[in-house]
């Protein structure tokens, strides 16, 4: 895949999350389907920080200092650490847009990124600017696809109907 048709996804992936997540009651915003699952406040506060501090940070590491150490990041806690739980939902959707945007005019402004820089992970091996970018994209799939699982298993739970004609999932 070309890397400007993947930042011409990363770009508008940047609306369809913003669609996806807004104008969302706190009722929905706050649900979970079991409590080990994120809710939707915890993904777009996991979004805005892995824009910053995973695949920006990483992808403009590899393409400037591939050769020196990558700092230790550790998603998964982020969501205790950084109490995602007690942030507001509308200012989290800003931030990650404002963070969105950031990440696409930086891009936009590479002259001629060398994306075959490799970096040496010490458990994942081999890692280009390029793997970095395409996995950028991956990951906002990935997060589409559970926000939309997420509100489908609310209108699962919250109605009296059944859903079985909308097909299978």
């Amino acid at each position: 895949m070309e890397n400007s048709h993947i930042l011409y996804e990363l770009s508008k992936n940047k609306d369809i999350f913003k669609d996806l997540l807004s104008g969302i009651s706190k009722e929905l915003y706050l649900w979970k389907m079991h409590s080990d699952k994120w809710c939707l406040l915890e993904i777009i506060c996991h979004l805005y920080d892995e824009e910053r501090e995973d695949f920006r940070y990483r992808t403009k590491h590899i393409l400037e200092n591939p050769a020196s150490i990558l700092p230790s990041i550790n998603p998964p806690a982020w969501v205790q650490e950084r109490d995602y739980i007690s942030q507001d939902y509308e200012t989290m959707i800003n931030k990650f847009v404002f963070e969105r945007e950031s990440s696409i005019n930086w891009l936009q402004s590479l002259p001629s990124p060398n994306w075959e820089n490799i970096h040496h992970h010490p458990k994942l091996g081999k890692m280009t600017a390029k793997m970095m970018l395409t996995n950028w994209l991956a990951h906002d799939y990935l997060h589409i696809r559970q926000i939309i699982k997420l509100k489908f298993d609310f209108l699962r739970e919250q109605s009296d109907e059944h859903l079985s004609y909308a097909g299978e999932w």
